[in-house]
């Protein structure tokens, strides 16, 4: 099941240190099957505040997420980021094929009380 690492970035001044990250990223994830699915894009916020930028990147599964998460080679380059941009990075599983939300829903129902 396909799973997602996920970035909300802040804004920061420009850096040389995040160019190289930015750089550098792209051979930290691959060996894990990782791809940008959101880079570098606009956003629109249609409702809330979202300030800053969001990043997706796509995984075959979590599995593959945590390792490149954990993998020497991201923790190297993290702190290029991480010193210049704040931001809340999340992996998360999607859902199954066939995924029906309307099986969510009922069990929301069921546990409401009678």
């Amino acid at each position: 099941m396909t799973a997602y690492a996920i970035a909300h970035l802040r804004e920061a001044r420009p850096h040389p240190e995040v160019a190289e990250y930015i750089e550098r990223i792209t051979g930290t994830f691959e060996p894990y099957g990782g791809r940008f699915l959101v880079h570098g894009t606009q956003h629109e916020v249609r409702e809330g505040e979202w300030p800053g930028h969001v990043v997706v990147i796509g995984f075959p599964g979590i599995g593959e997420a945590r390792a490149w998460w954990e993998s020497d080679a991201y923790q190297e380059i993290a702190p290029l980021r991480s010193r210049h941009i704040q931001g809340d990075i999340i992996l998360v599983q999607g859902v199954p094929d066939g995924y029906d939300p309307a099986v969510t829903a009922k069990a929301l129902r069921d546990a409401l009380p009678s």
